[in-house]
């Protein structure tokens, strides 16, 4: 698109910047990464109890169909809630903005103020913001709530995101049995790799380095597995 001469386009403040409000990224990687540690844990806690290959298979795929389900519950349930209330609070500023509106650009205008603004030209600023009802609004909710009502989180992106990403975490450890492994070892090698490669993933939305981010995720989710597995070795001989 062509643009006269001295004038530049005008780029979204967004377009330079990642999307860190988003619904869709949080569940993601926390999906993936739970279903990883959770479900070779809970594998190598029943390996330690001496099962068979049939009893961790079978562990292992109620492990991930239980936990895919109970995660897009949770987040759909968390997201819905958190935006339920944000509409709430949104429709509480819409009416108090036609019930008061002289009060509510007083109220901007002080905002700006408490910024450094000079009060005539934060009082002109709220003035103008303030005659398109709608602006008005979305001024007021980012203002006052800290919240844009254009970039809500959606329920459904956040549980299907955590679903998905959850059942291919718990799928890694799972897979080396699926294809006929009858030790732990590949799935520990697996699982080891994973949880290492889910940790530099994570390292690049964040400021964190991957080697850094990946070897936390490394140790952690190692520590889990060694403590369930502990716990199956000494359950395991009383309860067979």
């Amino acid at each position: 698109m062509e643009h006269e001469a001295g004038q530049h386009p005008r780029i979204p403040a967004a377009d330079h910047h990642r999307d860190v409000n988003g619904g869709w990224l949080r569940p993601a990687v926390f999906g993936a990464v739970d279903g990883l540690v959770s479900n070779f844990a809970l594998m190598t806690g029943v390996v330690g109890g001496a099962a068979s290959n049939g009893t961790v298979i079978l562990t292992g795929l109620a492990g991930l169909a239980a936990g895919a389900c109970s995660m897009a519950a949770g987040e759909y349930t968390s997201v819905a809630s958190q935006s339920e209330l944000v509409q709430a609070e949104i429709e509480a500023e819409r009416l108090e903005l036609s019930r008061n509106p002289h009060g509510e650009l007083a109220e901007l205008a002080q905002v700006y103020i408490s910024r450094g603004v000079e009060p005539e030209l934060a009082h002109e600023v709220a003035r103008q913001l303030s005659r398109d009802p709608e602006l008005a609004l979305e001024v007021h909710a980012r203002e006052e709530l800290g919240i844009d009502p254009n970039d809500l989180p959606s329920p459904l992106v956040a549980a299907s995101s955590s679903f998905l990403c959850f059942a291919l975490g718990a799928l890694l450890p799972l897979l080396p049995y699926l294809l006929g492994a009858t030790s732990l070892l590949p799935a520990l090698l697996l699982a080891a790799l994973g949880l290492f490669a889910c940790g530099a993933v994570v390292a690049r939305v964040t400021a964190r380095s991957w080697w850094f981010s990946g070897t936390r995720q490394l140790v952690l989710g190692g520590a889990a597995a060694a403590v369930t597995y502990l716990l199956g070795w000494l359950i395991g001989g009383h309860v067979g």
